[in-house]
C-alpha cells in the first residue's frame, strides 16, 4: 500500500525538528530526512535545513512542507532515539505510520537525568575545571557551591521568564556576586578562579563546535546562525560578570 506523501513529509520534518532542537548537526539532519524519504520509495527528496527552520519537498510531486525550529538545547538521547527509529524503518521493522507515532512520543518519553543530578554535575564540572585551570584547592568547595547555584539560577530564570539570553545574564550576575562575597568573607581566595570555574557549565561549547562543523560542511547560513547565538550567549555571560565588577568590584 502506497504511503501518503503528506504523512511522509510530516514524518521527515518531525524527525528533523527533534534532531535540530536537540543539538544535531545540519548534515546529519538532512541525511536522516532524506534516508526516511528514500526508504519510503521517494528517492528524489529535497531537504533544506537551517538553525531556525526545515524545508522538505518531493521531486515526484508538488508536495512541500516547512517546519519551524524554536528552542535549541543539547539532548543527545533524543537524537539517538530518532536515529534508532530511522534505522528500524529502514529495516522494515516498523511502518511509516508507526514511525510517525513513535517520533511524536520521543520528546515526552525520552528519559533524562534528574535535575538534582544535573545541578550536582554542574558543581563538579565547575570545581574540577577550576583546579585544571590553575586554581587552589582552598577554592574547591566555594566553586562547587557557586557553580551549582549559577546553573540552578539559569534554569529557573529560563522557566519563569522566557527571554532568550536573560538566563545566562542572571546566572553570571549571581556567580560574580557570590564569588566576590565568598572572597570578602574569606571562604575563598581568588575571585578569578571562582568565576572561571563556575561559568563553565554555562559556556556554549557544543553550539560553537557545531557551528564550525556546519560551516566546514558548507552549511554557511546554519553555521553562522549557530555561531551568532553562541556569541550572544557568551556576551550575556560576560556582561553579567562585568556588571558585578562595575557595581561591587571594590568589595574584593
Amino acid at each position: 500500500m502506497a504511503e501518503s506523501k503528506e504523512l511522509l513529509l510530516e514524518t521527515c520534518l518531525l524527525a528533523g525538528k527533534i534532531m535540530m532542537e536537540n543539538g544535531s548537526e545540519v548534515y546529519r539532519v538532512e541525511d536522516t530526512m532524506n534516508r526516511i524519504a528514500a526508504n519510503a520509495g521517494e528517492q528524489g527528496s529535497i531537504s533544506y535545513v537551517t538553525a531556525t527552520g526545515l524545508f522538505m519537498g518531493l521531486r515526484s510531486s508538488h508536495y512541500a512542507q516547512v517546519e519551524n525550529v524554536h528552542d535549541r538545547v543539547i539532548n543527545l538521547e533524543k537524537i539517538v532515539a530518532v536515529n534508532g527509529l530511522s534505522r528500524a524503518y529502514a529495516e522494515k521493522k516498523i511502518s511509516l505510520v508507526e514511525l510517525h507515532e513513535a517520533l511524536k512520543k520521543v520528546n515526552p518519553t525520552t528519559p533524562s537525568f534528574p535535575y538534582w543530578l544535573q545541578v550536582f554535575s554542574a558543581g563538579v564540572v565547575s570545581s574540577t575545571l577550576m583546579i585544571i585551570f590553575g586554581g587552589a584547592w582552598f577554592d574547591f568547595l566555594a566553586t562547587f557551591v557557586i557553580g551549582c547555584l549559577g546553573f540552578l539560577c539559569a534554569y529557573w530564570v529560563k522557566k519563569v521568564i522566557d527571554i532568550r539570553f536573560l538566563d545566562m545574564f542572571c546566572a553570571s550576575l549571581l556567580i560574580g556576586t557570590l564569588s566576590l562575597l565568598a572572597v570578602s568573607l574569606h571562604v575563598a581566595q581568588n575571585v578569578d578562579n571562582l568565576i572561571i570555574g563556575a561559568v563553565m557549565p554555562l559556556v556554549p561549547g557544543v553550539a560553537i563546535t557545531n557551528s564550525f562543523r556546519d560551516i566546514l560542511a558548507g552549511h554557511l547560513i546554519s553555521g553562522t546562525a549557530r555561531g551568532t547565538e553562541a556569541i550572544f550567549t557568551a556576551a550575556a555571560i560576560g556582561v553579567g560578570i562585568a556588571t558585578v565588577f562595575t557595581l561591587f568590584g571594590g568589595i574584593s
